[in-house]
C-alpha cells in the first residue's frame, strides 16, 4: 500500500545542480529516518546521506559540502539537493524509509532515478 515515489533525475554537466525528491504515499502513520542511497554500474549500493524525523543529517564522505538533504514531514517527502555534480555522481540515487502503516512497521525503497553528469 505504501509506495516511495522518486523525481528530478536527468542528464547535466558538470558543476550543474539537480533536486532530487521521494514522496511517500499510502496509509502513513509514521516515517523513521529518511536516507538517500545511489548505485552506479558495477558497483556496490553506497549511502550518500540521511535525515532523522528530527532533521539531524548525516552525509558520506564524497558528497559532503555539495549535497544537502532536507525533508518535509507535512508532506511526507526527502529532498537531495546536489550541487557541484562531478562525472563520479552519476548513478541511479534510491530512496529509502522504514514506514509505519497499518500493518506495521515496514522498510520501502524507491524505484530509483537516474541521475547522469557529463563532462
Amino acid at each position: 500500500q505504501v509506495q516511495l515515489v522518486e523525481s528530478g533525475g536527468g542528464l547535466v554537466q558538470a558543476g550543474g545542480s539537480l533536486r532530487l525528491s521521494c514522496a511517500a504515499s499510502g496509509t502513513i502513520f509514521s516515517i523513521n529516518a529518511m536516507t538517500w542511497y545511489r548505485q552506479a554500474p558495477g558497483k556496490q549500493r553506497e549511502l550518500c546521506a540521511t535525515i532523522s524525523r528530527s532533521g539531524s543529517t548525516t552525509y558520506a564522505d564524497f558528497v559532503q559540502g555539495r549535497f544537502t538533504i532536507s525533508r518535509d514531514n507535512d508532506k511526507n517527502t526527502v529532498y537531495l539537493q546536489m550541487n557541484s555534480l562531478k562525472p563520479e555522481d552519476t548513478a541511479t540515487y534510491y530512496c529509502y524509509s522504514p514506514v509505519r502503516s497499518h500493518d506495521g512497521w515496514r522498510n520501502y525503497w524507491g524505484q530509483g532515478t537516474q541521475v547522469t553528469i557529463s563532462s
